[in-house]
């Protein structure tokens, strides 16, 4: 081996971070943190196009244990929060502890050693006992499947690694894919370009944001009395825990209604129809910005609903037949979000697979561990996206934290949840999940929730405090555990 150590941390995002924090603050030095990126951040390390910004209020977007009292808007944007991240690295030690630059080829389950033998992308070996998966949901970008796409002779990027070295002034730009990221970068181009069309796919809700920057004076009071940001993080941390399961039909209409009103501005008729979703709030992931429908008020920006046929050297044509020449074209199509940690090679106790474990879709328990795989656990695994992931994330570190714990204090050499009790766990969230009536709706939601198996992997059907009752429930009998050897 050319390393050991007790354990390997995959990704240097805010889950990776988070739970390096917690083993220095309890004392364990003896861990490793590995990123491909050439820097922290993970979504906010890659995501830099133009508007990137936080969909959840920074006062609740950040570390419960390093509250940050200068934030400069109620959403802050990516710069911001990349900031903020370093700042933690800083602070807590662990830029030592991290590798940048590099990729995971494989994480093998070593039977008569007791160990993961994590590979990484130069083949270097990494011994440990135990290996945190921090990659999350955000990881493989998607692509279409669009004939003539490796034929068009101008630019072309994926939202997620925007190219910056481009200018878009002046140019003709097409945007392939207008959910959470497109909703955010195109009001900002669109003053720019001479012409900006937009493809759209199906329509999505997206609701009113609100973020105003703080002014110097709110910026001050919240420094100079940190308990106000204590008292905005419980306020908004119960706003967020009434709506997450999409329960409060009363408040589903309110936010309905209001991004009625928003598409109402939109004075183009045609239009407004096309953007007006036929589907509840909620069954798609829900959206928030206040410059996206006024954008299409422009006169050089155009919505297009009608389904591509192709590209070309020259630009986009869609099924009716149109072409719109183009400089530039943007694929806004987002992330394989129900991978996991599929992306990459990972096999347990006796060889088996994760893909084969996982043939009915990603599963796991609390979503933090996965039969047949001692000593993995996952940050931002299955069926745990939920309101604000930083602090589920927290809940999901807390409850390694005791398994670690556990480990050293019976003397274990690993702990692996049964299959009976992760079945179990998945039953019961599956049965929770079909009651959530937005997320049953038609509106083509299965390439952000669901596995190709038709299983719902993505969200926790409950709310945060719920998740953190769950994580922290005595579950000593849901494992099988082996003796260190003497």
């Amino acid at each position: 081996m050319n390393e050991h150590h007790r354990i390997v941390i995959i990704g240097a995002g805010s889950g990776g971070l988070c739970m390096g924090i917690r083993l220095k603050q309890a004392g364990i030095d003896d861990f490793v943190i590995l990123d491909k990126a050439a820097g922290v951040g993970g979504t906010w390390w890659y995501n830099t196009y133009p508007g990137a910004e936080c969909d959840v209020q920074s006062h609740l977007y950040s570390f419960s244990f390093e509250p940050k009292l200068d934030w400069t808007r109620p959403y802050a944007g990516q710069a911001e929060i990349l900031d903020y991240l370093e700042q933690c690295v800083r602070k807590y030690g662990l830029l030592s502890h991290i590798r940048f630059d590099t990729t995971i080829k494989s994480a093998r389950w070593q039977d008569a050693m007791d160990r993961w033998l994590v590979t990484t992308g130069d083949g270097r070996l990494i011994s440990a006992q135990i290996v945190v998966s921090a990659i999350g949901m955000f990881n493989n970008i998607v692509w279409p499947n669009i004939d003539g796409m490796h034929d068009f002779a101008g630019a072309s990027w994926h939202s997620a690694r925007w190219d910056h070295d481009y200018d878009l002034a002046g140019k003709r730009v097409g945007v392939i894919g207008i959910a959470a990221s497109a909703v955010q970068f195109t009001p900002e181009i669109a003053p720019r370009v001479a012409s900006l069309h937009l493809y759209q796919r199906t329509a999505n809700w997206v609701v009113p944001k609100g973020n105003t920057p703080y002014t110097a004076e709110q910026i001050a009071q919240f420094k100079a009395k940190p308990e106000t940001v204590a008292a905005s993080r419980a306020e908004l941390f119960a706003t967020w825990d009434a709506l997450c399961t999409f329960q409060n039909k009363p408040l589903m209409r309110e936010i309905e209604a209001s991004g009625l009103a928003r598409i109402a501005e939109v004075t183009d008729a045609g239009t407004r129809a096309r953007l007006t979703p036929g589907h509840p709030f909620g069954c798609k992931r829900p959206l928030f910005a206040d410059n996206y429908y006024p954008m299409f008020n422009r006169d050089n920006v155009e919505l297009i609903s009608d389904g591509i046929a192709r590209i070309d050297a020259r630009g986009i044509v869609t099924a009716d037949g149109s072409r719109r020449d183009l400089d530039a074209i943007i694929y806004s199509t987002g992330f394989e979000t129900t991978t996991f940690l599929n992306a990459i090679d990972v096999s347990g106790r006796r060889g088996i697979n994760l893909n084969e474990a996982w043939r009915d879709g990603a599963q796991a328990y609390v979503g933090v561990t996965t039969a047949g795989f001692p000593n993995l656990y996952m940050l931002y695994g299955p069926n745990t996206n939920q309101g604000c992931i930083l602090y589920m994330i927290e809940q999901e570190v807390e409850y390694i934290m005791r398994q670690i714990e556990r480990l050293d204090r019976e003397r274990l050499a690993w702990l692996d949840v049964t299959s009976e009790a992760m079945a179990a766990y998945n039953a019961l969230l599956q049965d929770e999940i079909a009651g959530i009536d937005v997320w049953q709706a038609a509106c083509g939601n299965d390439f952000y929730y669901r596995s190709a198996s038709g299983r719902f992997v993505t969200n926790f059907p409950g709310t945060m405090t719920q998740f953190r009752q769950r994580t922290h429930a005595e579950d000593r009998a849901a494992y099988e555990a082996k003796s260190v050897v003497s």
